[in-house]
């Protein structure tokens, strides 16, 4: 069960706090309903539940604090706004992608797509769902680690009725079997409809707690929906009854034949419509609104008109939602309409429809009454919640923004290097590297810094790791696996990209520009550790900075500002001629080093001792320290 203790968000300049001392409880096996008017607080109440804003009061998730539960996407499944992710990556990526976040297998992500009905979308882009899908994404996404309690925040916005309808039986299922739901919604009537119990927000106070049928009795207004072709009569009637019989009664007109009656019964309607001999072709009862404000509708979605179908001509899911398994939702006392019943505008068309237009609309609900939820999780074969070097190569390789990089870079490589040896006097190794003198960094260096940065800066962007778009975890195995996938895909272009040069430089101009040289290993390793560390240190400044151009404006300012400082602190002719390191690591330690190590480590402090690499050396040390501190900042908080 949730149990929210004294909510309060932090005080607004001259302005009342968003949400102002709230408590209320959510227990497990029912649907409960957060409802306020639109600015009532009811987001600002999810995200101090889920510790997303600064503000005071705890949140117990089945005993514990969000914070002190070791697997949290374990415990709590979440949907805030839109499925936060890359626009371009696919629906079975981002959900394998998760998987491994989770630390799931990865067949459950089939698992889930099939149980939403999501299979016939798992290679479309995240750019292109409708809001539908995306919503139906979305709750893939929480339903994914298997949770035991989900929080949404107003699921059904901009949703169809046939899509909310799917997505509420879809809850109701899941309560049934011994989850935890809590959901918001500004629709008073659809609250009393999906809710097991009600929590009312307005003004960023609780104003009620009640059971679904304590809020339709004393919440909810009740009416009659009547349609007749002599409305004008019957209401002047209606009226005469009432203030003879001395009862309150209200009677709205609605324009043309349609009436609301407030205060009475289908029952009385009907009697008095028979004996004046008025004919009726609508009565029904209805739940009218909680008055002005509450239930006010929302806007309707940029990306699709009223039917649910998608403005921009995207593919919509071949299986609608109207003949989409739907879960079955078992009744609750109180909701006026069950979830697994039509409302009462539906029950009296189906009255008056053909039969065989009821006949197929008993069939559709037959039909979505077979619907399941995923399977659970049984076995969980990860030690820990998150396998971070499986998830940031499937998040490295899902979209097509590292070859699109890898290629522009050995495009521009190879015509560089042409060019070089064409106009001449540029030495062999930056001919190879295609690094003229006049740039600060070839291109495979900076296109090695870019894919660093993207590593870190894509995350900040399309936060997959975060409940919402909050912060990004900083956990040091996820730095480590970003470092360690950065570098080898540097490893990977340094050496395509000399391969390349080499290779059309071969084509172009002979064997004789493509020789050899005789030290090719210490150029080698400063090559290797050059690009190497130009995407370390893009991961560490996106890191930081959460950024991506911050990210490469660091990379690019290690030899524009960073080597000249170096420069200037080691220039001068020194007053003391040092040893040979070679000589002094072999003398001043007693046992010797095997292989000739101390060659190899003599080799490596020379790289560090050049300007570039001392420069870079120095600038990944003071990344590195910038992203710990924080890192425990944030942990401290």
């Amino acid at each position: 069960m949730i149990q929210a203790i004294g909510l309060t968000s932090t005080p607004r300049k001259e302005l009342p706090p968003a949400v102002d001392d709230v408590s209320f409880e959510a227990h497990a096996g029912r649907v409960t309903a957060l409802l306020g008017a639109p600015g009532a607080g009811k987001t600002t109440a999810l995200g101090l539940m889920l510790e997303l804003q600064r503000g005071r009061g705890v949140t117990h998730f089945r005993g514990r604090p969000l914070h002190r539960i070791p697997h949290p996407s374990h415990e709590v499944g979440v949907l805030l706004g839109d499925v936060p992710g890359h626009p371009a990556r696919t629906v079975r990526g981002h959900l394998r992608m998760l998987s491994a976040a989770a630390g799931v297998p990865v067949r459950r992500a089939d698992e889930v797509l099939e149980a939403l009905g999501l299979v016939s979308l798992r290679d479309e882009r995240l750019g292109t769902l409708s809001r539908g899908m995306d919503r139906r994404l979305g709750l893939a996404c929480a339903l994914l680690p298997d949770p035991h309690t989900l929080v949404l925040d107003e699921p059904a916005r901009g949703l169809s009725i046939g899509e909310s309808r799917w997505l509420y039986g879809m809850l109701r299922t899941y309560a049934a079997q011994g989850g935890t739901v809590l959901c918001t919604t500004a629709d008073p009537k659809e609250a009393a409809r999906i809710a097991d119990r009600v929590v009312t927000l307005e003004r960023g106070r609780l104003v009620a707690d009640q059971e679904a049928a304590d809020f339709s009795r004393t919440r909810l207004r009740p009416r009659v929906a009547v349609r007749s072709p002599h409305a004008a009569r019957l209401s002047s009637l209606l009226a005469q009854e009432a203030r003879a019989a001395q009862r309150s009664v209200e009677v709205a007109r609605e324009g043309g034949n349609r009436l609301r009656v407030y205060g009475s019964t289908c029952a009385d309607v009907g009697e008095i419509a028979f004996r004046h001999g008025i004919v009726v072709h609508q009565l029904a009862d209805e739940v009218g609104d909680m008055g002005p404000g509450a239930g006010a509708p929302e806007p309707p979605a940029a990306d699709g008109d009223a039917a649910g179908h998608p403005a921009d001509g995207s593919r919509q899911d071949p299986a609608a939602p109207s003949r989409q398994a739907r879960p079955a939702a078992p009744p609750h006392p109180g909701a006026p309409a069950g979830e697994g019943s039509p409302a009462p505008g539906e029950a009296a068309a189906e009255e008056t429809g053909p039969a065989s237009e009821r006949r197929s609309r008993r069939r559709a609900r037959t039909r979505d009454a077979d619907a399941a939820l995923p399977p659970p999780i049984s076995v969980r074969p990860a030690s820990r919640p998150l396998r971070p070097l499986r998830y940031e190569i499937r998040r490295a390789t899902g979209v097509g923004t590292v070859f699109l990089v890898g290629a522009v870079v050995l495009a521009v490589s190879a015509l560089t290097a042409v060019l070089l040896a064409r106009v001449g006097h540029t030495p062999q190794p930056r001919l190879l590297a295609a690094w003229p003198a006049e740039f600060p960094l070839p291109p495979a260096a900076l296109g090695a810094g870019l894919l660093g940065a993207l590593a870190f800066g894509d995350e900040f962007r399309h936060p997959a790791l975060a409940a919402g778009r909050g912060t990004v975890p900083r956990r040091l195995g996820l730095l480590t696996a970003k470092l360690l996938v950065s570098s080898a895909l540097a490893l990977v272009l340094a050496v395509l990209t000399v391969g390349c040069d080499a290779e059309l430089l071969y084509l172009v101009y002979g064997r004789e520009v493509v020789a050899v040289p005789a030290d090719w290993l210490p150029l080698s390793a400063g090559w290797l550790g050059l690009v190497m560390g130009c995407a370390c240190a893009g991961v560490l400044a996106a890191g930081v900075f959460r950024s991506t151009t911050a990210g490469l404006a660091v990379v690019v300012a290690v030899p524009l500002l960073v080597v000249p400082l170096v420069h200037k602190m080691t220039e001068g002719t020194p007053a003391r001629t040092p040893a040979p390191l070679s000589s002094r690591l072999r003398d001043g330690l007693p046992l010797r080093w095997p292989f000739g190590g101390e060659h190899h480590l003599e080799a490596a402090l020379r790289l560090i001792a050049q300007p570039v690499g001392g420069a870079l050396a120095l600038s990944l040390a003071a990344l590195l320290c910038a992203y710990l501190c924080t890192g425990l900042r944030s942990r401290v908080r």
